[in-house]
């Protein structure tokens, strides 16, 4: 697989695009410290070459756009629950990332004698809650309030999944020495920071609510496993969070809704909002997932929000999103009133490891 595929936009579709999604993200996956799942997103790739099976066919004949639909990470997604759960054990050694094997070979034989089992995998988006992505929604909070904004926060989410980060008023951040959310918290970030400290304020998150259009209940054994799958097994600490997290909810469920995201956006803007309160939508890894429709839906209702709001009763907008080019994300707020202009804030690893902080 060439390390330096060509140039793709989310909305492209054919069979070039699914070779070049998988190209792709085995360079998003080694950018992001994931050699593990780059190597099985690799091998799954080397099935379209003559794809055998029903489950190597659908996915070289993919009719949708297949970056966008995170495809390699739906296909993988279905082998690492085969090992989880024991059943696949020809796949270990990949997963104990040995040397001198035929990952190609293991995983054809794999998909071979489970394709039951891994087609379902094909018919959704991955569930990419991940808890340490928390930590960028706290620093642009800051930010954010450092800009004047009051520092009591009504949160929105869409895309919650599980809800796990719907739940970060729970946890206690160290964001360079800026400490932030109770102690010892149900879980406790210290990121790697890169960069000037973000500004130290005390900031209130008074509630937050969230959508997916299937969410997850953490409290069911079944649906945590599923979540689990989508965990990269490289990164162990997050197999701790997750644990972390179904205690959390156990303890309280998140307010999630079964919702699209244009629908709840609009629902919930369209609801009175307290005089010294900061409104905010944000998301993460989950605006390529939003049709085109629903984007354009959200980000005029938003814009029209905006236009209404007032010192006292503001709008913000924190999203933490894929730069496919560079292979990380980009933390980028929106607020009013002011102009409303996207402001980059920083760079982040894909699962809470680093930030580089950009602003001033």
């Amino acid at each position: 697989m060439s390390e330096r595929p060509q140039p793709m936009e989310l909305g492209d579709t054919g069979a070039d695009a699914v070779r070049g999604a998988f190209a792709n993200q085995v360079l998003y996956c080694r950018a992001n410290d994931a050699p593990v799942t780059a190597r099985i997103v690799a091998a799954i790739a080397t099935l379209l070459d003559t794809p055998a099976t029903k489950f190597a066919r659908r996915i070289a004949e993919w009719q949708g756009p297949p970056l966008a639909d995170a495809l390699p990470l739906r296909a993988a997604g279905g082998l690492h629950a085969l090992h989880l759960a024991g059943i696949a054990h020809e796949l270990a050694p990949i997963y104990a990332d040995a040397e001198g094997i035929n990952d190609a070979a293991i995983v054809a034989g794999t998909v071979q004698r489970h394709e039951a089992a891994l087609l379902p995998w094909l018919d959704g988006p991955p569930q990419t809650n991940e808890a340490g992505r928390s930590s960028n929604f706290i620093a642009a909070m800051l930010w954010l309030t450092e800009q004047g904004l009051p520092p009591h926060f009504q949160c929105l989410e869409i895309g919650s999944s599980a809800g796990i980060n719907l739940m970060l008023a729970r946890y206690h951040y160290d964001l360079a020495g800026v400490q932030v959310g109770p102690l010892p918290g149900a879980m406790a970030f210290t990121p790697e920071w890169r960069g000037r400290h973000p500004p130290q304020h005390k900031i209130e998150i008074l509630g937050t609510r969230g959508c997916d259009v299937a969410p997850v209940d953490l409290t069911d054994p079944a649906q945590a496993l599923r979540l689990k799958a989508y965990i990269w097994p490289e990164h162990h600490i997050r197999f701790a969070r997750m644990e972390a997290a179904i205690v959390a909810a156990t303890a309280q469920k998140p307010d999630i809704v079964h919702s699209n995201a244009a629908d709840f956006v609009e629902a919930e803007l369209a609801k009175p909002q307290a005089a010294g309160t900061t409104r905010v939508l944000m998301h993460s890894i989950v605006w390529q997932y939003v049709p085109a429709d629903q984007q354009a839906r959200v980000t005029a209702a938003m814009e029209a929000a905006g236009a209404r709001a007032t010192a006292d009763r503001p709008l913000a907008w924190i999203a933490l999103e894929a730069n496919r080019t560079v292979h990380h994300h980009e933390l980028v707020v929106r607020h009013w009133p002011g102009d409303g202009a996207p402001k980059m804030l920083g760079r982040a690893h894909a699962h809470g490891a680093w930030i580089e902080w950009l602003a001033g």
